[in-house]
């Protein structure tokens, strides 16, 4: 699927990012404390950065990143998490999520999981946490309870919960234009609402 941009190539011609670029960069200290938040300062100097390289991944370019842990690692970073910050509060923040579901489940089927460290293991499991198919929830639930990654778990629980209760994400509903149901409105008016 095209991210849906004509962007000239050229920048990311001229500098071809590789996968350790992206995970020496997502994983360096000064990035991890960035996880999960909202920060307009590091948004914005991800669409800099790496804008080209995700309409690249789109676009099939970096296809044969699939072959290793590192770069199946790296592409389900570029579908799954840079979106959320390079599209904040937009519709295609949530574009590729599948795109990122399909290079996690072929990196989990060739073992690649089994050989990255916990915090890269992560971010091979999150694109399953991210949907809103009840079957991916569970699987997000297994994958995090079977690496005994137990703080990630909490939130795999949760974000399934969401899913088994409303049958999707009622944060998204704005982003997404969809009418949000009468229940959805007043768990989100709640105080422990997950807002994304």
């Amino acid at each position: 699927m095209a991210c849906g941009h004509a962007s000239c190539y050229k920048d990311f011609m001229t500098h071809k990012i590789t996968p350790d670029e992206i995970i020496n960069f997502w994983f360096s200290e000064t990035v991890k404390r960035l996880w999960f938040n909202a920060n307009p300062a590091f948004d914005r100097m991800l669409r800099i950065n790496y804008l080209n390289a995700y309409e690249a991944a789109c676009n099939g370019q970096l296809q044969d990143w699939t072959r290793g842990a590192e770069g199946s690692l790296a592409l389900a970073i570029l579908f799954d998490q840079f979106p959320l910050n390079m599209f904040r509060g937009e519709a295609r923040s949530f574009a590729t999520e599948e795109q990122a579901r399909q290079v996690a489940r072929q990196a989990i089927k060739a073992g690649f999981d089994k050989i990255l460290n916990d915090d890269q293991k992560i971010f091979i499991y999150l694109p399953f946490m991210h949907s809103e198919s009840l079957d991916d929830q569970n699987y997000s639930v297994k994958l995090f309870e079977d690496a005994q990654l137990m703080d990630n778990l909490k939130y795999a629980l949760h974000h399934r919960d969401l899913i088994q209760r409303f049958g999707r994400f009622p944060h998204r509903n704005k982003i997404l234009r969809r009418d949000s149901t009468p229940e959805e409105l007043a768990y989100l008016r709640s105080k422990g609402a997950f807002l994304g």
